[in-house]
């Protein structure tokens, strides 16, 4: 049987422009869909500014972030695009897994140490820090926007089609080696789909493949202004903002008003970010009021007020995104049949996307299974494993 395409990545956010980039890159015949035009503000995977937060213990996790940081460097090279700034990380308050982060990432050849918290605040003073502060200087800030352009201009580079503005209405699955997918204007055959669609996961999969419970939240971080405006100023200022994670314990009384772990960092051009974890109210991922909910925004600020010195609470532009969470936090990234899913991403993982590229084109090409603890068949962790704030 003769197919139109050997295989179709349904969803042109991160994941699958770097499912498009690592299965073109190996000679393979792709073609991307995208529901939305470039640049939208629908899904996961907009915005200037993510954590490359190195700080994690799981050897699984670890691995992908030693493979996921030269494979950013490759795809700089190879469509002239700086995403990554490794301006280092910070995470502090209470956390027991910091010791298990240093000795994990020490056997990956990846960095991390321990400073005083008025050291810390000596060389960050925008930041009032909690406890002793884990710096991990590997880590860094990616941008989000500028990363999923250049994955698709290296895509398409390698002879990826890419197709915006196209909706995948249906998948139907014919045999082990043939799928149909229905778009708004066109049939396409091929004999592997990539579904890399975030918050549409189980409506198009819906009565095709059984994938964990997914939970859609919009979540509602925001942007807040440098302190000092004056000329020059911020210019300084923002070369001393490394990212952020500030972990928490709820059963402390100072910790009453937290919703959960703050992230954060600095974005060029539109200020401080920060945010709680996976916090938002659960969405139709085509009915969201991108409106932030105002009791964490005020929450927001008065973290901000407390433990952001540098950033002015007051001067404030909520933004929006989704977060598609399994009930362990872990990714999905399986295969059935001529199927493969990438989803569950759980609002941490943006720093592995090439990683994860990789794991779906081998799943897409026979190379390899994908990592156990991803898989669609595992009985979820009891408690969620994310209480770092990891985004």
């Amino acid at each position: 049987m003769d197919f139109d395409v050997e295989t179709i990545v349904i969803g042109g956010g991160a994941m699958g422009s770097a499912t498009a980039w690592q299965l073109a890159r190996r000679g393979r015949s792709v073609l991307l869909l995208e529901r939305f035009l470039p640049g939208h503000l629908n899904g996961a995977s907009h915005g200037a500014s993510r954590n490359f937060n190195t700080a994690y213990s799981d050897p699984t996790y670890v691995a992908m972030l030693a493979e996921a940081l030269p494979l950013w460097r490759e795809l700089e090279g190879e469509s002239q695009v700086r995403v990554l700034d490794q301006v280092g990380m910070v995470n502090h308050g209470p956390n027991p897994a910091f010791d298990d982060v240093v000795s994990s990432l020490a056997r990956v050849g990846l960095g991390g140490s321990f400073l005083h918290p008025a050291e810390a605040g000596e060389r960050w003073p925008g930041i009032r820090f909690d406890g002793r502060v884990l710096h991990t200087p590997d880590a860094g800030r990616l941008n989000a926007d500028a990363s999923v352009a250049a994955l698709q201009v290296a895509a398409a580079g390698h002879g990826a089609q890419i197709r915006h503005d196209t909706r995948a209405t249906r998948l139907q699955v014919h045999d082990d080696d043939h799928v149909v997918v229905t778009t708004d204007a066109a049939t396409i055959r091929a004999r592997r789909a990539v579904v890399t669609v975030g918050a549409w996961t189980s409506s198009l999969l819906a009565g095709v493949v059984p994938t964990p419970r997914l939970v859609v939240t919009q979540e509602q971080p925001a942007h807040f202004s440098l302190r000092d405006a004056s000329p020059g100023a911020s210019t300084r200022a923002a070369s001393d903002w490394p990212g952020f994670n500030h972990s928490y314990d709820p059963s402390e009384a100072r910790y009453d008003y937290w919703y959960s772990p703050v992230y954060g960092m600095f974005t060029p051009g539109q200020g401080v970010k920060a945010g709680w974890h996976g916090t938002g109210p659960v969405t139709d991922p085509d009915a969201r009021t991108f409106t932030p909910e105002p009791l964490q925004l005020a929450a927001l600020q008065r973290y901000v007020r407390d433990w952001l010195p540098g950033a002015d609470p007051d001067a404030v532009a909520p933004i929006s995104c989704t977060y598609t969470t399994t009930p362990d936090e872990d990714f999905v990234l399986d295969r059935v049949g001529p199927v493969i899913i990438g989803a569950g991403f759980s609002g941490h993982g943006f720093k592995f996307t090439p990683a994860v590229g990789r794991v779906l084109a081998d799943l897409a090409t026979d190379v390899a299974p994908g990592p156990g603890r991803f898989a669609l068949s595992r009985t979820p962790n009891a408690a969620p494993g994310g209480w770092l704030a990891r985004r």
